[in-house]
């Protein structure tokens, strides 16, 4: 995959069409605490109330149209060092370097857009392989087993714990 066909920018209302081609997709949803979406006019509230508010949640594109998303939600108070790393991409996308690139690009732009930022935090599930090479292709480092610690489709699930440090280096 060419990486200058991979953009991370912020929701538009027109990508309705193209988000919710991958998030009515359950495969794509599986392990995303939000549901599945399951139609247009859905999207569009999902769109207007919860992604295009949010600090950081980027859609990732490829030629412009939206693939997936990635969000960094930084901590407040006490937390405020550190941030929660959350993406999916299109499963028509899957294998092909897209998410690492994503997320190379959002985790280098998060130690500049985040004052004071210096940890930045991922969870995966421990069926979800595919999440946790990807988290390693970008240079988290894998901390350990939370056990039975994330909710996820009305289930409590062991997480694997991963981060990156403002003084890591993207691979």
């Amino acid at each position: 995959m060419d990486p200058s066909r991979i953009s991370l920018r912020q929701f538009r209302l027109p990508d309705v069409d193209d988000f919710l081609k991958w998030a009515s997709d359950d495969k794509v949803t599986r392990y995303l605490r939000w549901n599945t979406i399951t139609s247009r006019e859905e999207a569009l509230s999902y769109l207007q109330n919860v992604a295009i508010p949010q600090t950081y949640r980027r859609s990732i594109c490829l030629d412009d149209r939206s693939i997936g998303y990635v969000s960094i939600k930084p901590g407040s108070g006490n937390d405020k060092s550190r941030a929660r790393l959350g993406y999916a991409v299109s499963a028509e996308y899957w294998g092909q370097g897209i998410a690492t690139a994503a997320l190379k690009m959002a985790v280098a732009n998060a130690f500049t857009e985040f004052q004071g930022l210096v940890r930045v935090e991922a969870l995966a599930e421990v069926e979800n392989v595919g999440s946790q090479r990807v988290l390693e292709k970008v240079g988290f480092l894998k901390e350990g087993l939370l056990r039975k610690y994330g909710l996820c489709k009305r289930e409590i699930r062991d997480m694997i714990v991963y981060s990156f440090l403002s003084t890591d280096m993207i691979k």
